[in-house]
């Protein structure tokens, strides 16, 4: 927590001695800090500790709130509705023995970004992954003192904490910072994109951990609302207990819970592989659901999340003693493309053409992922009716002889491949199941497809492998979603 320079002393005599109660000072998260960024637009909660009963003013771009702390030294203070700004101004925070005073504070857009490691991969060299493709050159252009970048530690905890520990605090972004503190490459990507085309501040808070599943980052209450997920519920409130060797809610209970109710305009992630490894992909969807409502609990809002579909990478050939089948990636992809059906404001980027190395489950090519994100959030968030912010997406099928007609949604002014070659990875079967490789021709907005073998064509597949880069886009450059019409036979 962030104290008042007065009675500091005296504070920290209170903690060596583990006293129930702070004797007078006001304490702050350490988000509160100078070059932070305040979400605009919406109400922006401040709030921290003090002695039960005292008066607790927030003084900020001409706005004073006046709050009392409750019996338990707790108080809470929202801002009124903020217009976005690039002016640094001063956040004050004042109690009966002293103040905090926080500069450089700017008004924007604030945005979470986490998961694993491709969430957390840095856009120079990190141990064991490669750089991000002109990572030099992306470093030097990396000034933009109105984008702030914030990191939370790596930690876990057994019970929900007050306050998250620190990996890098408030930072203005510039070539030596953005290095430096090893910020996410895809959270700056994508911060840089909402900044160059709103023209307002961002702000850019990563929780990220590489290796790890999704159910340490889920809140209890988020398997609450999923009845098949009461296993995890109920181990989420026993310290220590795990449930298929991994411990539920003790990465959310450490960098998640602390950072609400901040306000943020919404959520970026990029996780999965560590489910897709413990064999996991067909209940993922339902996992991305508690994780969605959980953090939207915690928030009391029902925010954007915006995440990244699994690159492919030849897991059961580089794995092979935890992924047994080229299938169960798109397993996992599949249950990601659901995520979207089941849970409103929602939105994939997906990534089959941004792999230039099988064997490297880390993909270099961040830059797209973190546009594509920033796509989605222009356009639903930001009204911004021109940018598209999906690839091809399958609509159904009609069959002719032996000719299977395809139609799809987000065309956007029409499908091309990438390459001016037939369209890849299209698989056809007759009711025998059986599948064979179909022929695949573009003809306006549809794909024909076809096989000698297949008479009478009942169902699809599309980059059903873990190794499918496919070459089927729309015009405005973004590929096409895979899929597989036979799901659950």
């Amino acid at each position: 927590m962030k104290k008042c320079t007065a009675a500091r002393f005296l504070l920290t005599v209170v903690f060596a001695f583990a006293l129930l109660a702070p004797l007078g000072a006001v304490e702050l998260p350490g988000l509160f800090a100078d070059r932070m960024v305040l979400q605009s637009g919406v109400e922006a909660p401040v709030w921290g500790k003090a002695r039960a009963g005292d008066e607790i003013t927030v003084t900020f771009a001409e706005q004073t709130k006046r709050v009392k702390a409750g019996a338990d030294g707790r108080w809470i203070a929202r801002l009124d509705p903020l217009e976005p700004s690039a002016q640094p101004r001063e956040l004050v925070v004042t109690g009966p023995d002293g103040e905090a005073r926080f500069t450089d504070v700017l008004v924007g857009e604030v945005w979470l970004c986490s998961g694993q490691s491709n969430m957390e991969k840095p856009i120079g060299e990190r141990r064991r992954q490669k750089p991000v493709f002109n990572a030099e050159e992306e470093i030097r252009a990396a000034d933009f003192p109105q984008i702030r970048l914030f990191r939370v530690k790596k930690t876990r905890a057994d019970e929900p904490r007050d306050d998250v520990e620190l990996a890098a605090p408030w930072t203005v972004c510039s070539p030596d910072t953005i290095d430096a503190i090893k910020f996410s490459a895809a959270g700056y990507f994508f911060g840089r994109k909402l900044h160059t085309e709103l023209n307002v501040p961002v702000g850019l808070v990563e929780a990220s951990w590489g290796g790890t599943r999704i159910e340490p980052w889920t809140a209890p209450e988020g398997f609450d609302a999923v009845p098949e997920l009461s296993v995890f519920a109920v181990a989420a409130r026993q310290p220590g207990a795990k449930v298929e060797n991994t411990q539920p809610s003790s990465l959310y209970n450490a960098m998640i819970h602390p950072l609400a109710p901040y306000a943020i305009r919404g959520v970026i992630w990029y996780q999965g592989e560590s489910n897709l490894t413990s064999g996991d992909g067909a209940n993922y969807a339902q996992k991305m659901v508690a994780l969605v409502q959980g953090w939207r609990a915690a928030w009391k809002s029902e925010m954007p999340f915006y995440y990244v579909q699994i690159a492919p990478f030849l897991y059961h050939v580089a794995r092979n003693t935890q992924v047994a089948s080229p299938e169960a990636a798109p397993i996992l992809q599949e249950a990601q493309t659901r995520a979207m059906q089941l849970l409103p404001r929602t939105g994939m980027v997906v990534t089959t053409d941004l792999v230039d190395d099988l064997f490297d489950i880390h993909p270099r090519n961040k830059r797209d992922v973190g546009e594509r994100l920033a796509r989605w959030a222009l356009a639903h968030d930001y009204a911004r009716s021109d940018v598209v912010f999906s690839g091809p997406v399958f609509q159904s099928m009609e069959v002719k002889g032996q000719l299977a007609y395809l139609t799809f949604d987000h065309v956007h002014g029409g499908l091309v491949t990438n390459d001016g070659k037939p369209p890849r990875w299209f698989v056809i079967a007759g009711d025998d199941g059986v599948f064979y490789p179909a022929k695949a021709v573009i003809e306006g907005g549809r794909v024909i497809l076809s096989n000698p073998k297949v008479p009478a064509p009942k169902t699809v597949r599309f980059a059903w492998d873990e190794a499918a880069q496919p070459n089927l886009f729309n015009k405005a450059g973004l590929p096409a979603v895979p899929f597989r019409m036979d799901a659950g036979k």
